[in-house]
């Protein structure tokens, strides 16, 4: 792959992108594109499953460069994202040289925080890994304090390691942040990022994208999966399937032979696109042979 200094205009990411199998639309090509030349990271926000964590690893593929991803939890903190020193292994240096007769404490300081007893955490990796392409999965689950911490890291790319001192990307790596929008993540980490937000894709993209990922699923089972998935999204449902619901349906289907689906096989595979069982109860009480008619069934 040619490095990501070498990327042109939107085109050419959208391209590069399909290349790998995933399909963007112009704002979203656009965004990729100036978050290279920007160095800016993208904060990517949508329902579960429309393609934003997608996004990461096909920018790592089309660019050639490592996917290095931090998945945020409530109670994570800098320590868990950024460093730690290996304890044991420096317990076992110091006993090492008292037993060589090492006695200065200066010495001894000294090499119990030397870089090889660091433990790089997925953002220290990132910065040191040129080029990289770093996913911050589900932000909104963190807490207020790692936001800030992570609006100050992402500002200059650097991080001060008191022991070692200031470590600086040499590139900047590319980062999307996701969010599933559980919460509302602050104006100021937003301002510092290009914004897009996922929407569920209409009929024709989201059949383009089972096609394009599943290219040994029929077409006409590709056309019936997604046309049965649009409509459950027009359903009042707790959980609306996503994109990638959409294509563990298509998958099941195609795992059981099926090349089309009638109503009654869309029924008994629900457990692939629907996760709650409110969801699935409402979905039984549709008229999906309606839905297949139109088409074409």
């Amino acid at each position: 792959m040619r490095p990501i200094a070498d990327v042109e205009g939107p085109e050419q990411v959208r391209a590069r992108l399909e290349e790998t199998g995933y399909l963007v639309d112009d704002g979203l090509a656009m965004a990729c594109f100036l978050a290279l030349r920007l160095h800016r990271p993208i904060f990517c926000e949508g329902d579960a499953g429309v393609g934003k964590t997608a996004l990461a690893s096909a920018l790592a593929e089309a660019l050639g460069a490592p996917l290095i991803r931090l998945q945020c939890h409530e109670g994570i903190d800098a320590s868990q994202a950024l460093y730690d020193w290996d304890f044991p292994r420096q317990l076992l240096h110091l006993r090492a040289a008292e037993a060589a007769g090492v006695t200065d404490a200066g010495r001894l300081e000294s090499e119990l925080y030397d870089r090889r007893f660091l433990v790089a955490r997925p953002l220290l990796r990132a910065l040191e890994t040129r080029p990289s392409v770093l996913l911050i999965d589900e932000i909104d689950r963190a807490d207020d304090e790692f936001e800030a911490f992570l609006l100050e890291l992402l500002s200059e790319f650097s991080v001060t390691i008191p022991e070692l001192g200031t470590l600086r990307a040499e590139e900047p790596p590319v980062v999307v942040l996701t969010s599933n929008r559980t919460r509302e993540v602050h104006d100021a980490l937003k301002r510092r990022c290009l914004y897009h937000w996922f929407d569920h894709p209409g009929f024709a993209r989201e059949l383009a994208i089972v096609r394009r990922r599943l290219p040994g699923v029929s077409a006409r089972l590709a056309e019936q999966v997604t046309a049965l998935v649009q409509a459950l999204r027009g359903q009042d449902l707790l959980k609306p399937p996503g994109v990638a619901e959409t294509i563990d349906w298509a998958e099941a289907l195609d795992a059981l032979g099926a090349s089309e689906v009638d109503a009654e096989l869309a029924v008994a595979t629900l457990g692939s696109v629907l996760k709650y069982r409110e969801d699935a109860e409402r979905a039984r009480g549709l008229d999906l042979a309606a839905v297949l008619a139109a088409r074409g069934a």
